[in-house]
């Protein structure tokens, strides 16, 4: 799997928080090798106030982010997907969209910090812990060596970073 750039996808039901949060990290650390995307299957049609907020305390961009539904990703002219990972278990179980190119999917099972605690206080922690399980799995990702691994290795490798195995 030999390429200047890969597309990311990360997708998850409302595309509010984690999914957001994915795409902002990778773009913020893709070091050009690596373009991050994010959509939902029912998109909430804005970005969770907590993680705009986490996204730009860590000195993110955050003026493009948007909550948008993957119908966008089937439409002609759409960027092509290399990789697709869902990042909540909804999304996971859902039927999702043939995607064209045939891309790499995995599962990174995470906790909806949105509804998580009761104070601010609790739901900031969890948007935190969020960001930090995100990171930790996206540098594991980067650090793949996706031109020597073939097709089934790189899907063991892509699972084991899901269940935070790295």
């Amino acid at each position: 799997m030999r390429k200047l750039t890969y597309r990311v996808l990360f997708l998850c039901t409302a595309n509010s928080a984690r999914s957001v949060i994915a795409e902002s990290l990778l773009n913020y650390s893709g070091d050009n090798r690596f373009v991050g995307y994010s959509a939902g299957s029912h998109p909430r049609g804005e970005v969770n106030p907590y993680a705009l907020e986490l996204l730009m305390s860590r000195g993110h961009d955050i003026k493009n982010l948007r909550s948008k539904s993957w119908e966008e990703f089937e439409e002609t002219g759409a960027p092509v997907m290399d990789f697709v990972f869902t990042v909540c278990d909804s999304a996971a179980s859902e039927v999702c969209p043939v995607w064209l190119g045939g891309p790499v999917t995995a599962h990174w099972s995470l906790a909806d910090p949105a509804t998580a605690g009761e104070t601010e206080t609790e739901r900031r922690k969890a948007f935190e812990i969020t960001y930090e399980l995100l990171k930790e799995r996206i540098e594991a990702f980067k650090a793949l060596s996706l031109d020597s691994l073939d097709g089934e290795s790189l899907r063991t490798e892509l699972d084991k970073i899901g269940r935070g195995e790295f």
